[in-house]
């Protein structure tokens, strides 16, 4: 007897980490740039411009930044790997018959690319 919504909560799990490595890239994304709006906000401070403020790059802000991005795409990457390990686990009546049966996958790399080449542009930006 087949039992499809195994596989369908399977599905919503990994849709849930991709969700959440979403999040994490996110707030990478803002910690990166929060150096950026600290100088800003001293440049346009009479009182906060002197030398010692604007020589600052608050680079621990971009590399912590980077650092969750990072990790943000390796959350989505793991749980891409842990759901097709399960996936391959299911017997064959369990698994339905999608139109397209890689989508799920093709959103996980899609997403977890983009958080990778969102580390490039921050390193280097």
């Amino acid at each position: 007897m087949s039992d499809t919504r195994i596989f369908f909560a399977a599905e919503r799990t990994l849709l849930a980490w991709v969700r959440t490595g979403l999040t994490v890239m996110a707030l990478g994304f803002v910690v990166a740039r929060f150096g950026l709006f600290l100088r800003m906000i001293a440049l346009s401070s009479p009182a906060l411009t002197n030398a010692s403020t604007l020589s600052g790059t608050h680079w621990p802000s971009a590399a912590l930044g980077v650092i969750l991005v990072l990790a943000g795409s390796a959350v989505i990457l793991g749980a891409l790997r842990n759901h097709r390990v399960y996936v391959s686990s299911l017997p064959p009546e369990d698994v339905p018959l999608l139109s397209i049966p890689q989508l799920s996958s093709f959103l996980s790399l899609s997403v977890a690319t983009a958080g990778i080449l969102l580390a490039v542009y921050l390193m280097f930006s």
